[in-house]
């Protein structure tokens, strides 16, 4: 099969390599469509990411594509199933080999196209909002939600989650535009990070339930600062450094929870376990037209390198996807 590989200067190549073999009978091997690219990939590729023990080395974590091959004791999916699939590795490549509880049938209405847009944001955005983070209703009272990085493809799923099961949520992005498509999502209100601080205008919403974080030490003391009393901050990236001050006497009077929370190194089980969830809350809101996954821009996957510098720049809003075979 042909796969991107990475080459010393980190350049990416579509190459000849070795298909991948089935390691466990639950094992389905799926002709690859479509891929979607995620800034863990831009880790990966300078080496500041490096995939879990046994996961494939090549880049990409979700797929979209037909299902060619199963082993002998999967028992949901047949060979010709169109699917989508969250992975530990493996996804720029003509096929993927996956344990059948990290994959799922496209929801009603879906082509394959779209479908490689859904596994990687609306698992990691469900995982982090409502189980890890744990949002909810209290006392009748919808928990408040901040989102850094409202226009990435985790920040513009959250937004319609949080839209769709009635949490207020209050977005930090990079731009007036970017600003202006989060709230056409339903994000309530918003700071353009460039502006400065945001716990001003966090304080005067109303302060956060829970926070989801992608940027890291930079923001945790102001994070602190806008987190109410009981209040989770989930931290799903580093892109503002890992080391900073923890305020502990805030955290201890006021009840703050810091979570960590890595969706990649977790195993089949658990991602299943994430892939019923969105199956049963989120799937037929996805059929129903209620959520939508947000497609930025795709690109062939021999053009990977352009792709990747597209998504570095952070001009994306929403979903990068490289086509491998084209099926719609």
């Amino acid at each position: 099969m042909f796969a991107i590989a990475i080459d010393n200067d980190q350049q990416l190549h579509w190459q000849e390599q070795d298909a991948p073999g089935r390691q466990d009978p639950h094992d389905v091997r799926i002709r690859v469509a479509w891929a979607g690219m995620n800034r863990a990939d831009l880790m990966q590729r300078a080496g500041q990411y490096p995939p879990p023990p046994g996961a494939s080395t090549i880049l990409g974590l979700e797929v979209s594509g037909t299902v060619i091959d199963t082993g002998p004791q999967v028992e949901r999916l047949r060979p010709g199933d169109k699917v989508c699939a969250l992975l530990a590795g493996g996804g720029y490549a003509e096929e993927v080999v996956v344990h059948e509880d990290q994959v799922l049938t496209l929801p009603d209405g879906y082509g394959l196209r779209e479908a490689a847009a859904l596994p990687e944001v609306f698992a990691t955005a469900w995982l982090n909002l409502f189980m890890e983070g744990g949002l909810r209703r209290v006392d009748g009272r919808p928990e408040r939600v901040l989102l850094h990085a409202g226009a990435s493809g985790v920040g513009t799923t959250a937004i319609q989650l949080c839209h769709v099961f009635g949490h207020p949520c209050f977005v930090t992005v990079g731009s007036a535009e970017k600003l202006e498509q989060c709230r056409r999502l339903g994000a309530q209100a918003g700071w353009n990070r460039h502006d400065g601080s945001f716990v001003e205008a966090v304080r005067d919403w109303g302060g956060a339930d829970v926070i989801l974080d992608p940027v890291g030490a930079s923001y945790l003391a102001d994070n602190q600062q806008v987190l109410n009393q009981d209040g989770r901050l989930v931290l799903i990236g580093l892109m503002g450094g890992r080391h900073a001050d923890l305020d502990m006497g805030r955290m201890l009077m006021k009840r703050q929870r810091l979570i960590g929370s890595t969706l990649r190194s977790k195993s089949p089980r658990a991602k299943g376990s994430i892939l019923d969830s969105l199956h049963t809350h989120v799937w037929p809101r996805l059929a129903r037209g209620e959520l939508r996954p947000l497609i930025d821009r795709d690109w062939p996957i021999q053009q990977a390198d352009a792709a990747m510098a597209y998504l570095e720049s952070n001009a994306s809003t929403g979903k990068v996807l490289l086509s491998v075979s084209g099926e719609g």
